[in-house]
C-alpha cells in the first residue's frame, strides 16, 4: 500500500473514531457533572428550606466524593471485566435515578445519603472513559482527546448555571419548589442515555461495525504499534499499580488540586451572590457562565499544545501556577467585576492542567496498568472534592466571607504547582518491572 493511501485510511478512520466517540462521551460527561455540581446552584434555595448551615452544605457537596472514592478502584476493574458499554450504561442507569430522587430529600441526613449514593453510583466513570479513550487514540493524540471530553467540565457549568437557575427561578409545583424541579429534571438525561449507551457504545476496534474492514485493521496495528514503542513503561498487578510511589505522588497533586477546584465549583454561585444580593437566581446563573467560557477555549487550546510540542509535565504544572496567582488576587479583590476576571482566569488554569496531566501515567506505565493507576489516582485525588467544599464551608461560616477561603484554596493550588514542576515522571530503561498483569490480578482478587 502506498503512503498515500495509508494516509488516506489513517485520514478518513480517525475522523470516523473522533465523531463517533467524542461528541458523544463529551454530552454523558456534560450530564455526569451537571448531576454532581448542581446542588451548587440548588443551594441558594435549599439551605434555607432544609435549614442547612454553611458547615452542613459544604459536608452535603462534598460527601459525594467519599462514597466516589470507596468504589472508584472497583468500579473500574468491573469496568475491565464487563467492557466499558455495560459497565458505563449500569453507571448512568444508577446515577440518574439517584440524582433525581435527591430532588425529593426532606431533611439533611436524607440528602447526605443521597449525595454519597450519587458518589457509589458514578464511581469509575471518568477514568472508565479516559482508559476508553485510549483504545482508541494513540498517544499523540490523547492530550486533545481527553481535553474534549474533559472540556465537558466548564461547559456543563456554562450550561448549567443558566439552565439550573432558570427552572429555580421559573418552575415551580405539585408540591416541588424550584430547586426541586431542577435536581428531578436534571437526573432524568443520565437515565436516558444509560438505555442509549448499551447500543451505542462499541467497547473496541476490533468490534466496530461502522469503520470499513481496512480502516478496523489500519487502526488496530496503529494501535499495537503505538503500544510496541513505548519500551519503558511498567506492566504492574492491582496492589503494585495502586501502591507504585509516583501513582501515590500523582494521587497526592491531584488531591491538592482536587480541594482548590471543587471548592471553587460548589461555592461560585453563592461568591456571585455576595457580589450583590440584590441578583435573582437567573442572574447568577447568567454571571456563573463568564469563567467557565473563559476555562473552555483556555482547556481546548492549551492541550492541543501539549499534543503538538510532546511535551506533558510543564504544561501541566505551570496552569496550576497562574491559579493560584488569580484565586489569590479574587480573595483580596473587592471589586465585582475584577473578582469575576480574576476567577475566569483562575478557572482557565484550573482546567488547563487537566488534560496535560491525565497524559502523565502513561509516560511510565503501560495501557492496562494505567487503567487502575488512573482509578487510583482519581479516587484518592477526588478526595479533595470533599475538604475542598467542606473547608469553604468552615472558613466562611467563621469569617462571614468566602474571600478567605479562596486565599486557602490558592495556597494549596500553589503547592500542587510544586509539586508538579519538581517531579520526576518518565521511566528509566533500567527500572523496567513485568509482573502478572491488572486484569489477571484483578479476576483473583
Amino acid at each position: 500500500m502506498t503512503s498515500s493511501a495509508i494516509s488516506a485510511i489513517e485520514k478518513t478512520t480517525m475522523r470516523k473514531v473522533f465523531w463517533r466517540i467524542i461528541p458523544y462521551t463529551f454530552i454523558i460527561y456534560v450530564i455526569s457533572y451537571l448531576d454532581r455540581a448542581n446542588i451548587g446552584y440548588a443551594a441558594l434555595e435549599m439551605n434555607k428550606e432544609l435549614a442547612l448551615s454553611a458547615e452542613a452544605f459544604g459536608f452535603a457537596g462534598g460527601i459525594f466524593f467519599i462514597g466516589y472514592f470507596l468504589f472508584e478502584v472497583p468500579s473500574n476493574v468491573a469496568l475491565q471485566k464487563y467492557g466499558a458499554r455495560i459497565w458505563i450504561s449500569r453507571i448512568l442507569l444508577t446515577w440518574g435515578i439517584i440524582a433525581t430522587l435527591t430532588g425529593f430529600a426532606q431533611n439533611a441526613t436524607q440528602l447526605y445519603i443521597l449525595r454519597f449514593l450519587l458518589g457509589v453510583a458514578e464511581a469509575g466513570f471518568f477514568p472508565g472513559v479516559i482508559i476508553y479513550l485510549t483504545y482508541w487514540f494513540r498517544e499523540k493524540e490523547q492530550a486533545t482527546t481527553v481535553a474534549y471530553f474533559t472540556a465537558a467540565i466548564p461547559v456543563s457549568f456554562l450550561l448549567g448555571a443558566p439552565l439550573s437557575t432558570f427552572i429555580m427561578d421559573y418552575l415551580a409545583g405539585y408540591g416541588l419548589s424550584g430547586w426541586r424541579w431542577m435536581l428531578v429534571l436534571e437526573g432524568v438525561p443520565a437515565f436516558a442515555a444509560g438505555i442509549f449507551n448499551f447500543f451505542y457504545m462499541t467497547d473496541r476496534p476490533e468490534n466496530a461495525k461502522w469503520l470499513k474492514p481496512e480502516e478496523r485493521d489500519w487502526l488496530i496495528k496503529e494501535l499495537a504499534a503505538d503500544h510496541a514503542i513505548r519500551k519503558n513503561v511498567k506492566q504492574l498487578g492491582l496492589f503494585k499499580a495502586i501502591t507504585n510511589p509516583k501513582v501515590l505522588f500523582l494521587s497526592a497533586i491531584y488531591f491538592i488540586y482536587q480541594v482548590g477546584n471543587l471548592g471553587i465549583g460548589l461555592w461560585m454561585p453563592q461568591i456571585v451572590k455576595d457580589f450583590d444580593g440584590h441578583l435573582s437566581n437567573f442572574q447568577v446563573g447568567l454571571i456563573s457562565m463568564i469563567p467557565y467560557a473563559v476555562a473552555t477555549v483556555v482547556m481546548v487550546l492549551w492541550s492541543y499544545n501539549s499534543d503538538r510540542t510532546g511535551e506533558r509535565q510543564k504544561h501541566t504544572a505551570i496552569p496550576l501556577l497562574i491559579a493560584a496567582a488569580a484565586l489569590a488576587l479574587t480573595g483580596l479583590s473587592r471589586n465585582p467585576y475584577l473578582a469575576v476576571t480574576l476567577i475566569s482566569i483562575s478557572l482557565a488554569g484550573i482546567y488547563a492542567f487537566k488534560s496535560p496531566f491525565w497524559s502523565l501515567p502513561g509516560l511510565f506505565l503501560t495501557r492496562s496498568t494505567a487503567a487502575v493507576s488512573i482509578a487510583a489516582i482519581n479516587s484518592i485525588g477526588n478526595l479533595g472534592g470533599f475538604v475542598g467544599p467542606y473547608t469553604m464551608g468552615a472558613i466562611k461560616a467563621w469569617t462571614g466571607g468566602a474571600f478567605g477561603g479562596l486565599l486557602f484554596l490558592s495556597g494549596l493550588l500553589l503547592l500542587s504547582f510544586l509539586m508538579t514542576w519538581f517531579m520526576r515522571v518518565a521511566a528509566t530503561d533500567g527500572n523496567q518491572e513485568q509482573v502478572a498483569n491488572t486484569e489477571t490480578t484483578a479476576s483473583r482478587a
